[in-house]
This record gives structure tokens, C-alpha cells and sequence, in this order.
């Protein structure tokens, strides 16, 4: 997606670490009209595709994929990092360890929100060593729904995620893949 690329290329802040920074227009600050944009690539990438509800994690993924279920005519479960009072009945959870944190957390949903059969699309915001997308994968699993796909905005094709994921037969389809990146230059280099 060439529009996400060149707002990657102008807004982007690589730090060391391999961390990219995109908080200016993804995920602090967030630039509507090109979540717009990204939502409709998201329906175009999976019209082949029922989609029943689409899944995501808190707190990043949530304006994705708001944005992205206008598109899908769908609603949006997100998992929850923390326990709280208003969780009720049975839960689903999976532990996912966050590559830009470097903490663990147990990922909640109630089970009520995830029916069995039922095609579920996870959206997230980054994909790096692929420890969220796995956890999520494991509530839909145990939902004894199927992960349709696995939509990403910015893939680090240089981190073993993607490719963990591909190899488990899992259908990724992410809008810009990042193969390198410079900090002492500020520099990107996309998949093409």
C-alpha cells in the first residue's frame, strides 16, 4: 500500500532497537483518513473471505480495526490486557509477550463474543516476532472458530513472525512489509 509506505518514509521515527515509530498518524495520534484507506484494503485483500467479526488486541488495534468492521458490515472484539470487574463468564486468554514493551501479558475475551464456527479476521497494528497474533489465534482457537486471515499494517519482514505465521498455514496479508531499517540514517526499505 504505497500510501501507507510514504507516510511510513515521512513520519516514521526509527530508533535503535529496531523500534519504528509511527505514533504521529497509527498508533497515539491517529490519522483517520488513512485508516480509511487501510480499511478498504483490508475488505479488497479479504473479499474472498466470510468474515464473521474481526478480533484485535488492546489498545492499538482497536481504531484499525473500528475503522476496517465499517467495511466488513461486522463487529469488532478486542482482547483485554488486564482483568477487570466488568469481565463476566467464561474466558478466553492466551499469554503474549510484546516485542516494543518487552512485557508479558495474559490476553483476555469472553467467550460469549467468539461463537464456534465463525470467521474470525485478526487485525493488529505491527507484526514483529508474532507473539500477539499467536495468542489471539489461540482464543479463536479455542472458540472452536477459524482465523479466516491475519490483516497487519506494518509487517517487520526482518523479525520471524510473518514467517512463523505463514508456515502454520496461516493466510497473513499486511500492508507494508519493512525489511530494513537504519537509525543513523532514517531510512526504510520495503518489500516489494
Amino acid at each position: 500500500m504505497e500510501l501507507l509506505k510514504e507516510r511510513i518514509r515521512k513520519d516514521g521515527v526509527i530508533k535503535a532497537g529496531n523500534v519504528l515509530k509511527v505514533d504521529s498518524f497509527l498508533n497515539h495520534q491517529m490519522d483517520i483518513a488513512l485508516f480509511n484507506e487501510m480499511g478498504k484494503e483490508f475488505k479488497r485483500r479479504f473479499a474472498d473471505v466470510r468474515i464473521d467479526k474481526i478480533l484485535t488486541i488492546e489498545a492499538s488495534g482497536i481504531g484499525i480495526a473500528a475503522i476496517a468492521a465499517q467495511y466488513f458490515n461486522v463487529p469488532v472484539v478486542f482482547a483485554k490486557k488486564a482483568q477487570s470487574i466488568n469481565l463476566d463468564g467464561t474466558m478466553l486468554s492466551a499469554p503474549v509477550e510484546s516485542f516494543t514493551h518487552k512485557r508479558k501479558y495474559e490476553v483476555i475475551v469472553a467467550s460469549r463474543f467468539l461463537q464456534q464456527g465463525e470467521n474470525i479476521l485478526i487485525l493488529d497494528d505491527f507484526l514483529a516476532n508474532g507473539c500477539a497474533a499467536m495468542g489471539l489465534c489461540q482464543i479463536v482457537e479455542a472458540a472452536h472458530a477459524h482465523v479466516a486471515g491475519i490483516g497487519i499494517v506494518i509487517e517487520k519482514g526482518f523479525q520471524q513472525g510473518g514467517e512463523m505465521l505463514r508456515a502454520k498455514g496461516l493466510r497473513v496479508e499486511s500492508l507494508a512489509i519493512v525489511d530494513g531499517m537504519d537509525a543513523e540514517t532514517q531510512t526504510v526499505q520495503f518489500r516489494a
